[in-house]
């Protein structure tokens, strides 16, 4: 919790949403030029196939919950992708009215060409801090997001 006196109203630099929010849009767009120049993907496609990489066919309606992204920027993403066939559609059996979105083996090639790329670049983002400092970070990131699905805060 934010210590404000009522004589200073708090800094937009002070606020953690905001900090959060430029931060990691910071880091996405500096990773958003390498994807674009490599693989011709944005962030919103790459967060798309990164998802279907990592657990597999999902509902539209799922992956919007997983990328806590606009319904309208996955659907764009998921048509690049579907259009580029990195991405396939095919019936929800449990659902007529939706479709399963997974990633196809284009697809899964290039996602396993760009994790390792991600990966060294969090490793280049992260090596500022200590181990220590980097459990902490991820830990307090973890109850923050908990505290945010869990509660209402507003």
């Amino acid at each position: 919790m934010s210590q404000t006196s009522p004589k200073s109203p708090p800094r937009l630099s002070e606020f953690l949403p905001y900090r959060l929010s430029i931060t990691s849009n910071a880091v996405s767009n500096r990773i958003a030029v390498e994807y674009r120049a490599r693989f011709g993907v944005n962030v919103p496609e790459w967060r798309v196939m990164a998802v279907l990489g990592d657990v597999g066919a999902l509902t539209q309606r799922q992956l919007v919950s997983a990328t806590f992204m606009d319904k309208v920027a996955v659907h764009r993403a998921c048509k690049v992708l579907v259009d580029r066939g990195l991405l396939e559609r095919s019936p929800n059996d449990n659902d007529g009215r939706s479709h399963m979105l997974e990633l196809t083996a284009a697809g899964r090639e290039m996602h396993g060409q760009i994790m390792p790329l991600a990966l060294g670049m969090e490793d280049r983002l992260l090596e500022c801090l200590t181990p220590a400092e980097q459990r902490n970070l991820r830990k307090i990131l973890d109850k923050l997001f908990a505290q945010v699905r869990d509660s209402d805060i507003s």
